[in-house]
């Protein structure tokens, strides 16, 4: 009888093991991917491109005005809807679709460090085309913290390369354009989601490579690799060259918001993974419960949980760090190595532990591993 009762209990104790490594739990197909797409379509994504299509808009207006009378006051005010459109920028530069894609949204207003060079051969010589590929580093927000801040030392001389010389009327010129650019790339991603993509992504509710799901979940894990992880911590901090790039910080000029857009952007892709819809308190389906749909566990802890739990240790190591990212590296850039550390966690458990438990490839070219 004792036999009987030890062989039982081994038994017992190795189905209870194997269930955290090898769950044989809910099917992921049961779950309603398609209230998952509603919910990012409808409470995160649409609501999120329409503020900051009002945001460039606004910087757009800010922008005319400060061309017709280029003072300080237009000065401030353009560099305050800067801000606030760079801010609201971080809410939707990791949605990518067909017609993002198509036009180059997240880098034509967004790479950063910015060739300054090419920005003054451009203004100087007045035939540039920010259509092209090659002039992807020359616009966007990079531009014009450039043009706001990095001109000169002090605002009244940043304000005289608009008042004064030869090139006084292109310096106004390019920033009109970068402005209408911003503005308008803007609203041809979301009209693309008001007259019919929204109901192209939620219908394409399958499992598959080409699924809604599979494609965003994807593009989502990229963009908190590759560009929060990597381009706003990793490569300034010389994570992949072995020499810190303070250059190379987001916002790098302004030397003041590089720390609160990274915080902005670490706020919304966790805000994404818990289904929190946008600029609200309220939650809908998303990741986390497509993870606790399928009970998946982790060393014994909720991989929800985990998760959740990584994204406040990065926030709270974050907190340490300077306002300015460029000082921070220049005085120490260890904070920042730190930080890192405690992002790449997290890209672990998201590209592996969850794509594992939603049975999602990943599929992109991953060139500095895990």
């Amino acid at each position: 009888m004792k036999r009987y009762l030890l062989l039982f209990l081994s038994v017992s104790l190795l189905i209870s093991s194997c269930k955290e490594t090898n769950p044989s739990g809910p099917d992921p197909d049961d779950f309603d991917r398609k209230a998952i797409l509603e919910n990012w379509a409808d409470n995160i994504i649409i609501p999120a491109l329409t503020n900051f299509s009002e945001k460039t808009e606004s910087l757009k207006t800010a922008g005319n005005n400060f061309a017709e009378n280029p003072g300080q006051k237009a000065l401030e005010s353009l560099r305050d809807e800067w801000k606030a459109g760079y801010l609201a920028l971080q809410h939707v530069s990791m949605f990518e679709t067909p017609k993002t894609m198509e036009i180059r949204f997240r880098n034509n207003l967004n790479i950063y460090p910015v060739d300054t060079a090419e920005v003054k051969e451009n203004i100087g010589q007045g035939d540039y085309n920010l259509n092209l590929p090659s002039e992807i580093d020359q616009q966007g927000f990079p531009a014009l913290d450039y043009l706001l801040y990095g001109l000169a030392e002090s605002d009244t001389e940043i304000l005289a390369f608009y008042n004064s010389g030869n090139e006084a009327s292109a310096y106004k010129e390019y920033v009109l354009d970068l402005v209408t650019r911003i503005d308008s790339l803007t609203d041809v991603v979301l009209n693309d989601w008001n007259s019919g993509y929204r109901d192209e992504f939620i219908n394409n509710s399958g499992n598959g490579a080409n699924s809604s799901i599979d494609m965003m979940v994807n593009d989502y894990i990229f963009y908190y690799e590759k560009n929060l992880r990597a381009g706003k911590i990793g490569i300034p901090a010389g994570v992949f060259s072995g020499t810190p790039l303070p250059q190379n910080v987001e916002g790098v000029y302004s030397r003041e918001f590089s720390k609160e857009l990274f915080l902005e952007s670490l706020t919304a892709t966790q805000n994404f993974f818990n289904g929190k819809h946008f600029n609200s308190e309220t939650t809908g389906l998303s990741l986390s419960d497509y993870l606790d749909f399928l009970n998946t566990i982790k060393n014994g802890t909720d991989l929800t949980q985990l998760i959740n739990q990584q994204f406040e240790e990065s926030r709270i190591k974050a907190q340490n760090l300077n306002s300015s990212f460029t000082d921070q590296i220049e005085t120490d850039n260890s904070l920042m190595l730190q930080t890192y550390d405690e992002l790449q966690k997290n890209v672990i458990l998201l590209k592996v532990d969850m794509l594992q438990a939603l049975n999602i490839n990943v599929d992109y070219v991953d060139a500095d591993g895990d």
